[in-house]
């Protein structure tokens, strides 16, 4: 019996030792996502012209969602619920950057971003580029989106990916937050990566 005893003894202590190297497990509202295949990488034009990529916001906790302008329901609620988040904040929403990436590169230019996205927030960046380009963006975040032609046919609207990415300081990916979340959960999972 003292035999098994000492052997469950030093299967719990390997086990405690196991964990000690392992990151304390996150309380979020989202999904967390820390370690998936997502690299956040992207070479776009933000809108005040200016080529960026996701390095530049190192230092910061950046949330990235993609979406398009003349959506007529998940874009400007997520985008408003971010801006109350980030008021929520409060002086914390300095060390945090919102990048809201175009997935309707033909009619998002670079002054109909500028005009739309910081109306949300004064700090928001708008992202576009050649379609290429935000393929391969959609690509590394695990986006889709498909155009969708109007019954009659005059315009169209796009089906995409609905969520916000959250990276760490690090430039990490950390975690996915639905769209649907409040101001409340979106700025409680944000400020976990401070």
């Amino acid at each position: 019996m003292l035999k098994y005893l000492l052997i469950l003894l030093a299967l719990l202590l390997c086990l405690v030792a196991c964990g000690q190297g392992r990151q304390e497990l996150l309380e979020l509202y989202g999904t967390d996502v820390t370690g998936a295949e997502i690299t956040g990488a992207f070479t776009l034009t933000d809108h005040e012209g200016r080529q960026r990529q996701l390095e530049d916001f190192k230092g910061k906790v950046v949330a990235v969602f993609f979406g398009y302008t003349r959506c007529p329901d998940v874009c400007p609620t997520t985008m408003l619920s971010m801006a109350n988040a980030m008021v929520l904040m409060g002086d914390k929403a300095q060390d945090v950057q919102v990048l809201f990436i175009t997935v309707d590169p033909e009619r998002d230019t670079q002054d109909i971003l500028a005009q739309y996205v910081p109306s949300f927030y004064p700090g928001f960046i708008g992202l576009y580029g050649a379609a290429e380009q935000l393929k391969q963006a959609a690509r590394n975040y695990k986006v889709v989106y498909a155009k969708q032609q109007t019954q009659d046919g005059s315009s169209y609207t796009v089906d995409h990916s609905a969520g916000v990415y959250v990276f760490d300081r690090e430039g990490k990916i950390r975690a996915y937050l639905r769209h649907d979340e409040t101001p409340e959960q979106l700025a409680h999972d944000i400020t976990q990566f401070f």
